[in-house]
This record gives structure tokens, C-alpha cells and sequence, in this order.
């Protein structure tokens, strides 16, 4: 078992990640050590390149997860996680330098293209051809222009799948810019829509708080009515009481005059 997943669970993690890519850095400048052509070395450092920036970002995570766990932890492993931080360090930064080698090999070679040989590698090729034949002189000359113009078609390859690069980058800028347009002005009528919603739900709730108030007071007022028409029938000789109109008074008892008995 890991001691490290004694330890702590993310700590074991941490640590099998950055084992995984020191494994990948290794293999990958094995790799590099057969490659001759300059552009694929060149793609080749750069992909060891991110490699080594995802090791150090978890290193420092590694780092920032030891220094959690410190206080719970005792003096021994304290010492033995720092130590193990330590290797890790070094073995990234051997990893560094190897990169920065390689990529100054790279950098020279370039120097020496578009450059031109040195002076002293020059009075070698002087020596050299005084002791070449006419026809080995032309066969040299050929070769040399044969690899110039592979270096120049090489060049223009690159400069080629730039410009492409340049036209689709330029081409996902343009449509992106389109989309956010598109979205601004979507977003403005959906302002404006919901500043509408708002305005009309306001007068809709005005008209109900109306007619609510319309229909109390109808309410009141049938009420009044009927209870002066219940009072009137209870009492119908309380002349307190006023007539209400379209209402006939309720009928008198009639008292007769001459009574034959």
C-alpha cells in the first residue's frame, strides 16, 4: 500500500499524477533524441513544455495540501513529505534544463540556416573542395542546394499553415463578434418586453383594485337597501323612517265612519 494514502487520499493522488507525467517527460525526450527534423522536435518541445507546467501546477498543489495537513501530522512525516516535495522539484528542474538544451540546439540550427556557415567551418569547406574532383564539386553543390531548398519549402509550409491559422482565428473572431451582437440586441428586446409585461400587469391591477372598489360599494349600498325594506316592513307606521322611492307604503288600515251596529 501507497504510504502516502495513509496519509491522506489526495496527497496519494497528487503524487501518482506528477509519477505519471516525470514517465511521459522521459519517454517523451527519448522520442526527441530520433527526431531530426527540426519543426517536429519544435512541436515536440512544446508539448513537453505544457507537460511541465501541469507538474509544477500540481506540485504546488502537492505543496499547498502537505502544509493543510501539517499540524495533524507528526515531525517524521512532516520531514518525509517535504523530502518527497524536494524530489519532485529536482526532477522537474532537470527536466527544465534538459528542454532549455534542446531548445537551444534548435536555436542554432535555425542561426545556422538562415545565417550561413561560420568562418572557420567555411575555411574547412575550402580545404575540403581543393581536394574534390570538378564532378564531386557539382555533385556537393546540388546536394547543398537540394537541402536549401528543402529548408525554404519547409519554411513556406510553416508560413503557409500560419497564415491559415491567421484566416481561421480572424474567422472565429468575426463570427463570435457576430453572436454577441446577435445577443445584445436579444437581450435588448427582452428588456424592453418585460419593461412592457410589467407596465400592462400594473394597469391590470389598477382596473381590478377599481372594479373590487366598484363592487364593495354596489354591495353597500344593496345592503342599505335591504335592510331599510326589512326595517319598513317591521315597522310600518315609524314615520322616522323615509319612503323609498319606486316603493308603495304599506297599506293603511281603513277605519269606517258609521258602524250599523
Amino acid at each position: 500500500m501507497d504510504p502516502l494514502s495513509a496519509i491522506s487520499e489526495e496527497l496519494a493522488e497528487i503524487d501518482g499524477q506528477i509519477t505519471d507525467i516525470f514517465r511521459a517527460l522521459s519517454n517523451g525526450f527519448q522520442k526527441l533524441e530520433k527526431i531530426k527534423d527540426s519543426n517536429r522536435q519544435s512541436r515536440q518541445l512544446e508539448e513537453l513544455t505544457d507537460k511541465m507546467r501541469d507538474c509544477k501546477r500540481l506540485i504546488k498543489e502537492f505543496d499547498r495540501e502537505v502544509k493543510n495537513i501539517e499540524r495533524v501530522n507528526d515531525p517524521d512525516t512532516s520531514r518525509m513529505l517535504n523530502e518527497k516535495k524536494q524530489t519532485m522539484i529536482k526532477e522537474l528542474n532537470s527536466y527544465v534544463a534538459l528542454k532549455k538544451q534542446y531548445a537551444s540546439n534548435l536555436e542554432n540550427k535555425k542561426i545556422d540556416l538562415f545565417d550561413g556557415p561560420t568562418e572557420e567551418y567555411g575555411e574547412q569547406n575550402v580545404l575540403l573542395a581543393s581536394s574534390m574532383t570538378n564532378q564531386q564539386l557539382i555533385d556537393n553543390g546540388n546536394q547543398m542546394m537540394d537541402e536549401t531548398d528543402q529548408a525554404i519549402e519547409r519554411s513556406k509550409k510553416v508560413v503557409h499553415e500560419t497564415i491559415n491559422v491567421g484566416t481561421e482565428t480572424a474567422a472565429a473572431l468575426k463570427a463570435q463578434t457576430e453572436q454577441m451582437s446577435r445577443i445584445v440586441n436579444e437581450l435588448d428586446s427582452i428588456h424592453f418586453s418585460i419593461k412592457k409585461a410589467t407596465k400592462l400587469v400594473k394597469e391590470i391591477g389598477r382596473q381590478v383594485a377599481t372594479d373590487r372598489c366598484i363592487m364593495g360599494l354596489l354591495v353597500l349600498v344593496v345592503i342599505g337597501v335591504i335592510a331599510i325594506i326589512i326595517v319598513k316592513l317591521v315597522h310600518p307606521n315609524n314615520k322616522d323612517i323615509r319612503d323609498i322611492p319606486g316603493l308603495a307604503p304599506p297599506a293603511m288600515t281603513r277605519k269606517l265612519l258609521w258602524n250599523p251596529n
